[in-house]
């Protein structure tokens, strides 16, 4: 009933997080997405981007996936489902609350190949031993991509987990397009052995970095 009802009337339920400020979960057009107050974090245009970015890289050749920022979990969905993608996952999420509402709201939760890590994802890259072949980059709070992440320190952090010939996919936001420097420079910060391509405005709004690191 819900659902149908949804189609007449969206309902949205708020829920605090000390992180995120109020997340909000509608039921829309038959379907929930997860919100802040200004941005769509997942189930909505948020997945599309990203699963864009995922038709740029060969999924049949990723055996281990690092998802950085995992919101209510769309993306994952979009690998199991949309591109059939069985293979492990680590995703790592900061905010509880928003770990919570991905089990509670949308049945994400940890399992034999998915592990949800609750962490910082600038100390999780800092300090992990494992390596993996691609890694999704979508770290927001509400509309900003932290500086932090855009810093030399993290993306040489990523450069060292990531296993040669592997893949980033780093959504970094809407304003940095606007600034190629912005661009010319986080590019350079991940170090040489990598090939980048920028699409801006990707399905009208944010732009993706996709990087590939060399073999040798």
């Amino acid at each position: 009933m819900n659902k149908l009802l949804s189609y007449l009337w969206p309902t949205t339920r708020r829920f605090p997080s000390e992180i995120n400020g109020t997340l909000e979960v509608t039921y829309v057009n038959g379907k929930k997405v997860l919100d802040t107050k200004n941005a769509n974090y997942s189930y909505g245009s948020l997945q599309k981007i990203l699963e864009i970015g995922l038709t740029k890289v060969d999924l049949k050749k990723v055996d281990n996936l690092l998802l950085l920022g995992m919101g209510g979990g769309s993306i994952i969905k979009s690998l199991r489902e949309t591109f059939e993608y069985q293979k492990n996952i680590v995703t790592v999420e900061i905010d509880p609350a928003i770990i919570k509402l991905a089990k509670d709201e949308f049945g994400i939760s940890t399992s034999q190949k998915l592990q949800i890590i609750e962490s910082d994802a600038f100390k999780f890259v800092k300090t992990s031993k494992e390596k993996f072949q691609l890694i999704i980059i979508d770290l927001f709070i509400d509309t900003n991509v932290p500086s932090i992440f855009y810093e030399k320190e993290f993306c040489e952090n990523i450069s060292k987990i990531l296993q040669k010939n592997g893949s980033i996919i780093f959504n970094v936001g809407m304003e940095i397009e606007k600034d190629s420097k912005t661009i010319e420079t986080l590019t350079s910060n991940f170090g040489s052995g990598f090939k980048f391509q920028v699409y801006p405005k990707v399905n009208g709004t944010n732009t993706l970095l996709i990087g590939k690191k060399s073999a040798s």
